[in-house]
This record gives C-alpha cells, sequence and structure tokens, in this order.
C-alpha cells in the first residue's frame, strides 16, 4: 500500500482529489491537516497519523468506518 499525499486548495469549503491512473481502491481514508504557514502539526498528532497508516498498510480490509473511527479517537484521548 503506498500513500499518496498531495497539497489542494479549498475553495468554497470543498476541494477535489485527483488520484493517480491505476488506482483502484473502492475505498480511502482522508485525514485532512490544515497547511497554512501559520499551522503545525503538532507531534501527538503525528504520531497518531503515523499508527493510523501503519495500521492501515499491515491491514487494509479492517478499516472502521468514519464513526467508529470518531469514536476510537476519543477514546485513546
Amino acid at each position: 500500500m503506498n500513500a499518496i499525499r498531495q497539497f489542494i486548495n479549498v475553495e468554497d469549503n470543498s476541494f477535489q482529489v485527483t488520484l493517480p491512473e491505476g488506482f483502484n481502491a473502492k475505498k480511502v481514508e482522508v485525514i485532512i491537516i490544515p497547511s497554512d504557514n501559520d499551522s503545525t502539526v503538532g507531534e501527538d498528532l503525528r504520531n497518531l497519523l503515523e499508527v493510523r497508516l501503519k495500521d492501515y498498510e499491515n491491514h487494509p480490509d479492517e478499516m472502521l468506518d468514519f464513526n467508529e473511527l470518531l469514536q476510537q479517537l476519543e477514546d485513546e484521548l
């Protein structure tokens, strides 16, 4: 599994992601992090995202739905 990282401009509270040719996943996980020059991602959040990415790389068929993910993150905090 390869992660795709893109920096995308937001217009009218929406954006479009163009996936590479041959990308055939039917479901993806999207993590949105502001990338303004004034914003930085804290170390705790970065570590959590790295753990989530590793979990996905090791078990892509065991993805949680969004509500389950939110509950799991809330339980961890």
